[in-house]
Formats: C-alpha cells, sequence, structure tokens
C-alpha cells in the first residue's frame, strides 16, 4: 500500500509539471482531492488493513493529500503570474510622460451663448456676477416687491427646501445683493450700477417644447441719474446683434412684473419659422425673450438706493430660448436631455 502512495505521488507530479492552464489544474484538483478522488479512495482501502498498518499508511496518505494540495496552490500561482506577465508584454510600449491622448469635448450650446452675452456686456461696462442656485423667500420675492401671499407668486411656483429656502425662480434674485454691493461706488463716486448674473433658475410647470422646469437666465440691471426704457432697449438691440450677427427684430408689449413699473415682454422675431408660426413661438411668429422695465421704486428702496435720485432698468434674458433661436433647437426640452448626439450638432470647441 506504501509503494501505491509513492506510484500515486510520482504520477501527480508528473501530471502538475506538465499542466499549462488552470483548467487543466483545476481537473487535476477534482481527480486526485475530489469526493470520489483517488486519494478520497485510499481512505477507503484502510480498511483492509490491521491497526498499525492503518497508523502509517494514514500518515502516508494526509502527507500525499498535504503535497497535493500545496503543489496545486503553487501551480495556480505560478500560471497566474504567467498571465500577468503575458499581459504587461503584449501592451504596445507608449511613452509614460507624454500627455494622454482624448477626444475633445465641446461646450453645451447654452454655455456658448452665456460666454457671447457676457463678452459683449463686459464690453459695454457691464460687470459680470455669480449668485447662488438656493436663495431665501426674501430674496426671490419680497425683495423684489412680491409679498407673501401675493397673486403675482402663482407665475413662479418653484422647489422648497425644509429648512426655509428655496430654489431661484429667476436671476432677479440677485438684484437686492447687487444693489446692496455697489451704492457706495454709485452715491460717493457716481458710478452707475451696470451689472448682468446669469445663472440656472427652477420652476415647477409643466413642460412643453418652449418650457422646461430647469433653465438658464442672465440678469442684467443698470441703475444712475436720468436712465430710460430708451436705454434698456439700446442695450438690449446691440447684445443681440452682436449674438446673431445681425439685425434682429424685436418688439415691446406691456408686462405685468412687480418689481419693475413700467413692464414690457421685449420679443424677438421667431428665428426658427421666420415668423410664420411654429411650436416653438406657440404659432404667433414671436418668441418672449426678456422680460424686463424699469426698476420700481420699492425695489431701490430695498437695496438702500434713493428712487427720487436714481432710476434703473432690469432685464432677465432667457439665455435657454436664446440658444434655442441662435442653433435652431425647436424643442426646448433637447437642452437638458444630455443626448450628446443632439447637442453636439449646435456646439463647437471654444
Amino acid at each position: 500500500m506504501l509503494e501505491k502512495v509513492k506510484e500515486l505521488k510520482q504520477s501527480f507530479d508528473n501530471a502538475i509539471q506538465s499542466a499549462v492552464d488552470t483548467q487543466i489544474v483545476e481537473n487535476l484538483r477534482i481527480e486526485y482531492l475530489g469526493k470520489k478522488g483517488i486519494v478520497t479512495g485510499l481512505l477507503k482501502d484502510m480498511k483492509n488493513l490491521s491497526g498499525d498498518e492503518k497508523k502509517s499508511f494514514g500518515q502516508q496518505v494526509n502527507q500525499l493529500k498535504s503535497e497535493i494540495t500545496d503543489a496545486i496552490s503553487a501551480k495556480l500561482a505560478q500560471l497566474q503570474a504567467k498571465a500577468v506577465e503575458r499581459e504587461i508584454n503584449s501592451m504596445p510600449d507608449f511613452d509614460v510622460s507624454a500627455p494622454p491622448v482624448l477626444e475633445r469635448g465641446s461646450f453645451h450650446p447654452i454655455t456658448l451663448v452665456q460666454r457671447d452675452c457676457e463678452r459683449v456686456f463686459r464690453s459695454m461696462g457691464f460687470t459680470v456676477e455669480d449668485y447662488s442656485e438656493i436663495v431665501t423667500d426674501y430674496e426671490c420675492f419680497e425683495a423684489l416687491n412680491i409679498p407673501k401671499f401675493h397673486p403675482a407668486r402663482d407665475m413662479q411656483d418653484t422647489y422648497y427646501l425644509e429648512n426655509g429656502q428655496l430654489l431661484k425662480s429667476q436671476t432677479s434674485a440677485a438684484q437686492n445683493a447687487i444693489y446692496k454691493k455697489y451704492r457706495k461706488a454709485l452715491i460717493e463716486e457716481s458710478k452707475p450700477i451696470k451689472a448682468v448674473f446669469p445663472g440656472r433658475c427652477f420652476r415647477n410647470e409643466a413642460t412643453d417644447a418652449c418650457h422646461e422646469n430647469t433653465f438658464f437666465q442672465m440678469e442684467g440691471v443698470m441703475v444712475d441719474k436720468n436712465i430710460s426704457i430708451s436705454n434698456l432697449i439700446f442695450f438690449m438691440k446691440t447684445m443681440l446683434s452682436e449674438v446673431f450677427k445681425k439685425d434682429i427684430k424685436v418688439r415691446l408689449r406691456p408686462g405685468f412684473f412687480p418689481f419693475v413699473e413700467p413692464g414690457f415682454e421685449l420679443d424677438i422675431n421667431c428665428l426658427i419659422c421666420g415668423g410664420d408660426g411654429c411650436p416653438s413661438c406657440k404659432q404667433s411668429g414671436w418668441l418672449e425673450l426678456c422680460p424686463c422695465g424699469m426698476i420700481h421704486p420699492e425695489v431701490l428702496k430695498a437695496g438702500g438706493i434713493d428712487p427720487e435720485e436714481y432710476t434703473g432698468f432690469a432685464f432677465g434674458l432667457g439665455l435657454t430660448r436664446l440658444a434655442m433661436m441662435k442653433y435652431g433647437i425647436k424643442d426646448i426640452r433637447d437642452l437638458n436631455s444630455g443626448n450628446l448626439k443632439s447637442l453636439s450638432q449646435f456646439t463647437q470647441d471654444k
């Protein structure tokens, strides 16, 4: 029986040395150590041996089992190391100090339009400000002459947080902070307040081809002595002609916004349909682009500015709709779709 153990050990050694992949090693493990394997069979044969023979034979079988287990583990480690080495050797040579070659991305259409508008307004002496997307009720409504329970709030239902703050429904929420930031220079140094502040806005409303619950605006204000509607029209027409690289047909019509008096809707002739009427402009031929008007005296007061001495205009330029007009995007929802195949048609590297 002891001679049989030696023969099995020699047979296993020859087999494990010639194994060239992990599957062959696994087959050997099952053949020798499985429930119906060779080593298990040796243990079953011990019933025919005497007591002393059983002890000696059992020790030899257990030693064989241990040696086979160790040999299998060592062979698997060897094969795995060779596999890693082959993978490394198969990799192409490259210079680790060279910069990665990556496919260039592109800016979102709204980003491109926003940068164009910022460039134009900077050239006209405006500063570009940034403001939080989460604001207080005072910033978004009360400081803009929209007290609690005022019906005008129904037009701007937004998303409220548990702490009482909300996601701003309009970039006008930054007006009060801008007035307070620059009022000293306005009063003491006679420097007009000229600022634009782009940002993302949110409203809880149904979506369609020209309405979205998340969109981008660019608020703009100018405050000084003797500011009039003529100033507003000049700056807006200049901006639009620069962005579109041509004269744009616009119209002003009366509109109600509590933070301006008088208030207007600045519309542009729909560039998608050429004024014939389409879903993007609600078949009217015109697209509402920019609520605007002369800043309400109460809003100036809230910002620490005397409305008897200073006047100003404010506008809320719809960057999302401006991008639609510039790139001929018929459905506003495409801009938030995340569809790179669709969006890449309208963008370019900059």
